[in-house]
């Protein structure tokens, strides 16, 4: 009773007329019916209602619902702000139903919090790092749902994302020539996202930077390597160029 009169305070506080008939308080389904009404255009009423519909009726299948409808509605407002809210919903919402069939969605929607603010490559990477450990925790967590298979792509495009920023470090000690830099960037580059749709430019400057900081015996398998797996790309005839430089100076 208490929790209803504080609901309906609430309401009334803001000057807009309640819809708390005794047959819609006592009801869950009908409580989550009258969220649902609201949420597009009043999402903050709807979620009193979706709120009022867990404290009442804690295990209900409403209750269930209701708890994802409220994270769903910070989530659709995507703002820092808001998804921060979203992700707290879902996690609350594994805690209190670890084994609801909704779950593997609710850990999905915590990566898509962080993955809806990934920065492009050369900024900051902090957002991409922790959305590829959530769609990671899908995959672990839920290894055979639908979740699983939607986290394992956005996992290559987490990794796509973590190597470009890493290119791009790398490419600016290559351009600086600081070569121990760029190499170290770049075999981490090599190591870390081995699925980098473009190994080739990496194979070119990791060669050529161990070339121009003249170790060429550890230049040589990365254009030999870049030569025979990418022979029509535009580093592979830079790499072409090398190797004949490198033969003459062995001679």
């Amino acid at each position: 009773m208490a929790l209803m009169l504080s609901l309906l305070i609430g309401l009334g506080c803001r000057g807009k007329k309640t819809e708390l008939t005794p047959e819609v308080a006592s009801s869950d389904e009908n409580l989550f019916k009258l969220g649902e009404k609201y949420i597009k255009k009043d999402p903050e009423r709807a979620r009193l209602y979706f709120r009022q519909v867990i404290d009442s009726f804690p295990k209900s299948f409403y209750a269930q619902q209701a708890k994802l409808a409220i994270a769903d509605s910070y989530f659709k407002k995507g703002d820092e702000g808001n998804m921060v809210l979203a992700a707290s919903e879902y996690r609350e919402f594994i805690h209190l139903y670890p084994f609801s069939p909704s779950a593997p969605y609710a850990q999905l929607q915590i990566a898509m919090t962080f993955f809806k603010k990934t920065l492009r490559p050369g900024r900051d990477p902090t957002k991409t790092k922790q959305a590829l450990d959530e769609f990671r925790l899908v995959i672990s967590s839920y290894p055979l749902g639908e979740e699983a298979k939607q986290a394992g792509e956005k996992i290559l495009q987490c990794e796509e994302k973590l190597a470009e920023h890493t290119f791009s470090i790398g490419k600016l000690y290559y351009t600086t020539k600081a070569y121990k830099g760029s190499t170290a960037r770049l075999l981490e580059l090599l190591n870390n996202y081995p699925n980098y749709p473009k190994m080739d430019r990496v194979y070119f400057y990791l060669g050529d930077s161990y070339y121009r900081w003249k170790q060429i015996d550890e230049a040589v398998p990365y254009f030999t390597k870049l030569i025979s797996d990418f022979p029509k790309s535009k580093y592979a005839k830079k790499a072409i160029k090398r190797m004949k430089e490198i033969e003459k100076k062995k001679k």
